[in-house]
């Protein structure tokens, strides 16, 4: 059987040969669309085999998140930032720009200007319906928007990578109404933003398995730290004041070590069970110290390697799709964090 040529892989992709020409040699002015069916035909003919090492145009795909303050953030910062190194063979750039999740206008200026400049977008966001309808303008544009760690509504996003949050909420229910046992009692929960759907999710799941299996634990209240860590501390910190029956606090965003601080303050360290979310180093530390029962995590390095593997076969870069957009939770105890 002869080798394929450039010439085989025009015809097979329906382009000109000069098109084939340009994308095999690195020569650029080629649309995605077309530079991606030239790559594809190239790999099914076997043409180069220097094109699953690296891939010719950057692509920059620009990755929306709070800044590093908020410790599960930086830890998604932190692997997109050596994604661009350790998946280099599909030459994607991934550029971080951080928005505060109170102030969606300014998000929505950010989208704006980088419909103008990037290929393509990741973001971790609450619920906004203005900033939904940029995203949409976004991918009406012909380039694909993946939400990551928690989904949109109304984005028309290309893919959702990230937990079942739902599941996980209700993984954290099933083990507060284990361990909190027979006798039950309330039970707080902090939700980081109401608005964010993998919160909002998270919440319900967690009040299902307690509905469901666990009748002696009730949910008193659920209170919204707005993603700022010393304020789910004062929360708690109020909550156990004027409310002695509180037995758990389920915590599902930032704020572990002002949660910690304020169970402490009030004595209520032997009494209390506490479950959060996120295996980031300081919370470790608590969890090895008994100060924190049960962590839910949702390897955020895992998720954004996912979340590189979509973009990746979105662009021809890579022949294969990552089997699943639904990524694993680990439970971390005392004995295994």
């Amino acid at each position: 059987m002869s080798k394929a040529t450039a010439r085989d892989i025009a015809e097979a992709a329906g382009l000109s040969l000069s098109t084939v020409d340009r994308v095999l040699n690195n020569r650029g002015g080629v649309s995605q669309d077309k530079e991606r069916r030239v790559l594809e035909w190239a790999r099914r003919l076997n043409i180069d085999r220097a094109l699953n090492q690296r891939v010719a145009r950057t692509l920059r795909i620009a990755v929306l998140l709070q800044p590093r303050e908020n410790p599960f953030h930086a830890s998604v910062q932190r692997s997109f930032e050596a994604a661009t190194r350790q998946f280099s063979r599909f030459n994607l750039q991934f550029n971080i720009h951080h928005i505060d999740p109170g102030r969606s206008e300014t998000t929505v200026a950010l989208i704006r200007h980088l419909m103008e400049c990037c290929d393509g977008l990741a973001i971790v966001s609450a619920q906004d319906e203005e900033v939904a309808a940029a995203l949409r303008t976004f991918t009406a544009s012909g380039k694909p928007v993946v939400t990551l760690v928690t989904d949109m509504r109304g984005a028309d996003r290309f893919a959702y990578v990230g937990p079942d949050n739902r599941r996980a909420g209700r993984v954290a229910g099933d083990l507060m109404g284990r361990l909190l046992g027979k006798g039950g009692g309330d039970v707080v929960i902090i939700s980081g933003m109401l608005s964010m759907i993998g919160h909002e999710e998270r919440e319900m799941g967690f009040r299902a398995v307690l509905r469901e299996r666990y009748p002696a634990c009730r949910v008193a209240e659920v209170l919204e730290s707005r993603e700022r860590a010393e304020l789910a501390g004062d929360l708690v910190f109020s909550a156990l004041k004027n409310n002695d029956d509180i037995r758990g606090i389920y915590n599902a965003s930032a704020g572990a070590l002002s949660v910690v601080k304020a169970i402490r303050t009030l004595g209520r360290r032997d009494d209390i069970t506490f479950i959060t979310h996120e295996l980031t180093e300081d919370r470790r530390q608590l969890l090895r110290e008994g100060l924190i029962d049960v962590i839910i995590d949702q390897d955020p390095a895992f998720e954004v390697k996912t979340a590189v593997e979509v973009f990746a076969h979105h662009f021809g870069r890579s022949d294969e799709a990552p089997a699943s957009l639904i990524t694993p939770i680990h439970i971390h105890m005392i004995e295994n964090g």
